[in-house]
């Protein structure tokens, strides 16, 4: 892939930190053991992936290479405190949080990712320089206050990838944009949004949001970010080019250095993926102005930051006169940019309870629950919290949701509850259980039980028509296939089957010397067996039993298909007496010739 073009004046920096990262990978990230990596759902194994092709023009700028606490600012002159915080790694405090958040979100979701909110951060940073691309600000939920949109992808010097949303996020209906502060593509947002502060939106333009969705697709397929190849294919699906796999990882490694101040929600520096006919103009200031300064031009009612306004000094009066006037009094100084405070952190939840009855649940093997797990989240004052997240896990023998999934997430409403989707019960009698907990919070989980029977078994049919007859040393052509049935005819779904071989009179194990003869089953162990726990009726009410095998006693038998219940199925077995083959015949004498 062409390598695109950067606005950075300092990219000339690439050959030397490419070295540098490429020596360096892994100490970016820890050490993790083995896991099986799946292919399903990569992103990173689709070489048609839209989202890693040519979308926009990213900010490869780097950081300084810097040890932590060294004196100064990037490119500032003189000396500087040991204490400075470097301004180039500051962050804005709502982007900050968000990262973090997303990370957290992602270490109870896909805990074997390991995901950094420093790798978020980079992303954040390459794309839009945490959302303050072309002077976007974000409001108190972190939304951006206009839209951060790639060029059009018509292939006019990018991807060409035609419209997927209906223009619902990029306004083009033609072809897509990218969008938002990680600048997802539509497509990819489809898959992989997320909402990530819990008021029920997927909103690519949302930082909240938009992080999550990150920490999701960069996780995509099992990948683990503490593994050096996991990350470099995580980061080449998000923007195929090496360059831009060193910028992000090298903010990485920079925010990993602890040196990341939170800076004030403020109109931020122009910086990458700047949307067709809207790049900022020639006068974008350098990588060395620190994050949150105002470049020249751009000044609050156009002063440059160069120069202050001086108050006008009085004029005296020349002595013996009164000053006709009096004397004219300096102007107030101008106004300082206004310093929106960062959004107040949102309140936790304090307490999980139950909502219902508090009686057993109750249902048949194959049914579904009539019950629902349903909880009520209160913050520290005991007020409802509306968008926590609430994890159910189901478990039990075959039980699952209605979605076949045994866990699932939802966000709790307005009124501060939340309702997982019915649970189905698996085909064995048992015990079901469902978990409720609130995600990233230490609180008592909340659990439900429910009890699985089966109905009651009225009769056993013969499924089709098995042959009765075999030879020794043999097996039954047909496996015996029966279905359990209630007294009005409902199939019985889980109902545990005996299979017996008795002797012809129906009763008596087809036993010598405690050894099975004549028909008989393989047993788990592989032995031969003339009893046998066959299994369980299946979501219509059928087994197929084991292929009935015989050996050399030939003679009648029965078998007994038998359920929990007591209602019985019989067949009348026959194994065929051995077939003797007729004696040879003694070879014709042969006339001798006469001489």
């Amino acid at each position: 892939m062409k390598i695109l073009p950067t606005r950075a004046a300092s990219v000339s920096r690439q050959g030397l930190c490419t070295a540098l990262l490429v020596a360096s990978l892994t100490a970016a990230v820890g050490v993790s053991p083995p896991h099986n990596t799946a292919d399903a759902d990569d992103p990173a194994k689709d070489p048609k992936n839209p989202q890693g092709m040519p979308h926009g023009t990213p900010n490869l700028t780097l950081p300084d290479l810097r040890p932590n606490g060294r004196p100064g600012l990037p490119g500032a002159s003189g000396p500087g405190k040991e204490d400075t915080k470097d301004a180039a790694t500051g962050i804005p405090a709502t982007a900050l949080d968000a990262y973090r958040k997303a990370a957290q979100r992602a270490a109870a979701d896909m805990p074997g990712c390991h995901m950094p909110w420093e790798l978020i951060a980079g992303i954040g940073q390459v794309e839009t320089q945490h959302a303050t691309y072309n002077g976007a600000r974000m409001t108190a939920d972190g939304t951006t206050d206009k839209p951060i949109l790639g060029p059009q992808l018509d292939g006019n010097g990018f991807a060409t990838v035609k419209d997927t949303d209906q223009g619902l996020w990029d306004g083009d209906t033609v072809y897509d944009k990218a969008v938002g502060p990680t600048q997802f593509l539509p497509s990819t947002w489809a898959q992989y949004g997320a909402d990530g502060n819990g008021d029920g939106v997927k909103n690519p333009n949302n930082i909240y949001d938009a992080a999550l969705g990150t920490a999701k697709y960069l996780c995509a397929g099992g990948k683990d970010m503490n593994r050096p190849e996991d990350l470099d294919r995580a980061i080449l699906s998000y923007n195929n080019s090496r360059s831009y796999v060193n910028a992000v990882t090298e903010w990485m490694r920079a925010y990993q250095q602890g040196n990341v101040p939170s800076l004030p929600d403020r109109t931020g520096v122009p910086s990458g993926n700047a949307p067709a006919g809207n790049a900022p103009s020639g006068n974008a200031p350098s990588r060395n102005v620190p994050s949150g300064s105002v470049p020249s031009g751009n000044t609050p009612s156009g002063n440059s930051p160069s120069t202050k306004p001086q108050p006008s000094k009085p004029v005296p009066p020349s002595p013996g006169t009164k000053p006709s006037t009096p004397p004219a009094k300096p102007p107030t100084k101008p106004e300082e940019p206004h310093k929106p405070t960062p959004p107040t952190p949102p309140a936790q939840a304090n307490r999980l309870e139950p909502v219902g009855d508090g009686k057993a649940w109750a249902t048949s093997a194959g049914e579904t629950f009539k019950e629902r797990a349903r909880v009520l989240v209160k913050d520290k004052s005991g007020k409802p919290m509306a968008g926590a997240r609430v994890r159910f896990v189901v478990s039990g023998d075959g039980a699952a949701f209605t979605d076949g999934s045994t866990e699932l997430t939802v966000s709790t409403g307005k009124d501060g509850t939340a309702e997982a989707l019915p649970v189905v019960a698996g085909l064995k009698i048992g015990k079901v259980k469902v978990a409720a907990t609130v995600v990233g919070r230490d609180l008592p989980a909340v659990e439900f039980a429910g009890t699985v029977s089966v109905l009651a078994a009225e009769q056993v049919v013969v499924v089709g028509e098995p042959k009765l007859q075999a030879d020794p040393n043999s097996a039954f052509a047909d496996r015996f296939t029966v279905k359990v049935l209630t007294k009005d005819g409902k199939d019985v779904v889980g109902s545990a089957i005996t299979a017996t071989v008795t002797k012809a009179d129906g009763t008596t194990p087809a036993t010598e010397a405690g050894k099975a003869i004549g028909p008989y089953f393989k047993g788990p162990d592989g032995k031969r067996t003339w009893r046998l726990e066959a299994g369980t009726t299946d979501k219509d009410g059928v087994l197929a039993l084991p292929t009935l095998l015989t050996d050399g006693k030939s003679g009648e038998y029965v078998l007994n298909v038998t359920t929990a219940d007591g209602k019985v199925r019989s067949f009348r077995l026959t194994v065929k007496a051995p077939t003797v083959p007729p004696p040879a015949s003694a070879p014709a004498a042969t006339a001798t010739p006469k001489a």
